[in-house]
Parts: C-alpha cells; structure tokens; sequence
C-alpha cells in the first residue's frame, strides 16, 4: 500500500512562526528581542531597519527576521545572545537596535548574518548584511567576492545619520527584480 506523507511544521513556513517567535505581537513576554544592544555596551549604537518584499514587490507583513552578530571587538556581543528576532508589521518592515559588529574572522568584513522565514517558504532563507561605510573591507571580503559583482549591492546596508543616530537601511527582495542573495548554508 502507497502511503503519501504530508509536510510537518519543520518543513514549511508559515504565518504562525510569527506568533510563535515573536509573542510581544500577541501580548506575551518574547523569546528574543530586536533591541540587542544595552545603553552601556561598548561601540557604536546603531539601527537596522528595513522592508521585506515579496516576488511582486509587495511588502510582507508576516515574516519573521532574524539576525546574528559579533559585538564591537569582533567577538561575542556582550550581555545579548549575539541574535535577534522580529517580526514584519503590517507594512513589512522590521527593526533592529543594535552595535556595529567588528570584523570576526581575518579578511572579512563587519557583517550580519540574517535569516527570513516567511509564509509560502519551504525553508528559510540566509543572507548577509554588510555596511556601506566599510568599503575597504567589503571590498576585500572573499564571501562579497564570490558574489557576481552586478549583486553585491543586495547584501550592503545604506548607512544614514537620522535624528536618532545611525541607522543602515537594508530591504530585503525574497525574489523578482532586485532580489536579495541568498546563501545554501
């Protein structure tokens, strides 16, 4: 007897991961934040903000972003997990208050490892965020250099002074025209 298996939880994603992963949505404690960065931590104090699209450039307003980050000197981010999550509101945009990551590892640029879950998704997507600011050392990031050179703008956060401090705004294209790299991890 043929027996057709039906996808679990594991397998798609779905609108309920933002109920799930981000609670304070709901009126429940969060599991994790998007404010990793305390008043007292060393480095600069910076914002992430963005907006996730889908393929036909509409925003997405149920996705969840998370991301994952060295602190300052390159190492572990003090006093925080080293990652982050929200969910997208209604018009798809996410934030994150954070510290500008040092380099991690010899010849790499400071960057941010993001991960989008987002209904109709069989899986997760990863990307990386890397900071306009950093030319030099974007330029000689082996990741960035595996990139087609006609991409790699998808990957680099625009850094701008607002009156709250630094932000770098990072939109992220789930596919179509202008869509964001993603990476096989």
């Amino acid at each position: 007897m043929s027996q057709t298996l039906k996808q679990t939880p594991s397998q798609t994603v779905g609108p309920y991961f933002a109920y799930a992963w981000t609670p304070e949505l709901y009126g429940r404690r969060p599991l994790a934040t998007n404010r990793l960065a305390t008043p007292d931590m060393a480095g600069e104090h910076i914002r992430i903000e963005g907006v996730v699209y889908d393929g036909q450039g509409a925003p997405i307003r149920d996705c969840v972003v998370e991301i994952w980050q060295a602190g300052a000197d390159g190492r572990h981010l003090p006093g925080a997990a080293g990652f982050g999550r929200c969910g997208t509101d209604d018009a798809g945009h996410y934030v994150f208050d954070t510290v500008k990551p040092g380099a991690c590892d010899e010849g790499h640029a400071p960057h941010i490892a993001v991960t989008v879950f987002a209904r109709g998704m069989l899986s997760h997507a990863f990307t990386r965020l890397h900071f306009s600011d950093e030319a030099a050392a974007n330029a000689a990031d082996p990741v960035l250099a595996s990139v087609p050179a006609d991409r790699r703008d998808t990957l680099i956060a625009t850094r701008t002074e607002t009156p709250g401090g630094v932000a770098y705004r990072f939109d992220i294209r789930i596919q179509g025209d202008g869509e964001t790299v993603f990476f096989d991890c």
